[in-house]
């Protein structure tokens, strides 16, 4: 064999091997990046995780190689995509973003280390034992977006200080855990002589009802409290918050990025940058058990005008004034 062959031979079998294999040919450290969600519309939260990993002194290529699983809303893909990563042995999992996507790294290894971002309380949910010392091979930023129910009673109030009435839109399978928010917005309600009424729902055809039923029920905004499902379910509640002309507020932009009303709640941008940080931490030797859950503090507040204007409100300009950005 010639050795311009032979060079090519081994160049082509070399750009055939796995990743982890050709990372730890070059010595990388190897990342799994486990998100339930699409890459095209997570480019700028990929970019905040790799922000982080740098802050931590770990680059891409350089001394760091990350593997990218996504679960693209199909919840009941992340067990294999989870126990996908553990076979290619990478040396820590990061979980962007919720309880089902940690849960399934979690039931797919209990060595190695794991870094979840989550909306909820993870002591709760049963993530870790602790906020203060997790424990084990797992822990992560949580946005705690759980007890934002009375800050978001309060804009929607702002904006409709007319209304006496407001829906909170629940998911029935997490009703037991969002249980303690709307207490906590119920509670505010009853300072404030309003009056709440609750909806469930977990299906496609549950929300169309959920929402229509806002309007019948003489509510007159929607509060929707953080869970997966309606987060993957952005778009949709959104149009038939439109379509049946009801204010809405929800916790993270995306939602009025997806033509809802206004969000109110973490910056999923800086959750990913914290992730990142806590990774390259891990991968310098520090223990997951050991590092306690951080509690995201940046908090973001999104008006989209343009869906203001297709329900015919006017936005206070005090509430503008307040808002990080507005999309028009």
């Amino acid at each position: 064999m010639k050795r311009r062959e032979f060079i090519t031979l081994v160049g082509g079998a070399a750009a055939a091997w796995p990743l982890p294999a050709r990372a730890q040919q070059a010595g990388l450290a190897v990342v799994g990046y486990l998100s339930g969600f699409d890459p095209e519309p997570s480019s700028n939260l990929v970019a905040e995780f790799r922000k982080g990993l740098s802050e931590a002194g770990y680059v891409e290529g350089q001394n760091v190689a990350i593997e990218f699983r996504w679960g693209r809303h199909e919840s009941d893909r992340l067990p294999e995509l989870a126990t996908d990563l553990v076979r290619r042995h990478v040396a820590v999992i990061a979980t962007l973003a919720g309880d089902v996507v940690a849960r399934a790294a979690k039931a797919a290894t209990t060595t190695i280390p794991i870094v979840f971002a989550t909306g909820g309380d993870p002591v709760q949910s049963g993530l870790v034992a602790s906020l203060n010392r997790p424990g084990g091979n797992i822990t992560g930023v949580t946005t705690m977006n759980t007890d934002m129910g009375p800050k978001w009673l309060g804009l929607l109030h702002e904006l409709l200080p007319a209304a006496k009435r407001f829906a909170v839109l629940v998911n029935i399978e997490d009703r037991l855990a969002a249980q303690a928010m709307i207490t906590q917005v119920q509670d505010a309600a009853l300072i404030n002589d309003l009056q709440i009424v609750v909806l469930f729902a977990s299906s496609d055809r549950e929300l169309d009802e959920a929402v229509a039923r806002v309007g019948q029920l003489r509510a007159e905004a929607l509060l929707i409290l953080p869970t997966d499902l309606f987060l993957q379910r952005r778009e949709q509640i959104a149009a038939l918050a439109l379509s049946h002309r009801v204010p809405s507020i929800y916790a993270i932009r995306a939602f009025p990025e997806a033509g809802g009303l206004m969000c109110y709640g973490s910056s999923f941008a800086e959750v990913h940058r914290q992730v990142g940080v806590y990774v390259g931490r891990i991968l310098r030797g520090e223990k997951p058990g050991d590092l306690p859950v951080i509690r995201s503090t940046k908090f973001e507040f999104v008006i989209n005008l343009k869906t203001a204007k297709a329900l015919g409100l006017t936005i206070p300009p005090t509430l503008l004034a307040r808002a990080d950005e507005v999309i028009e």
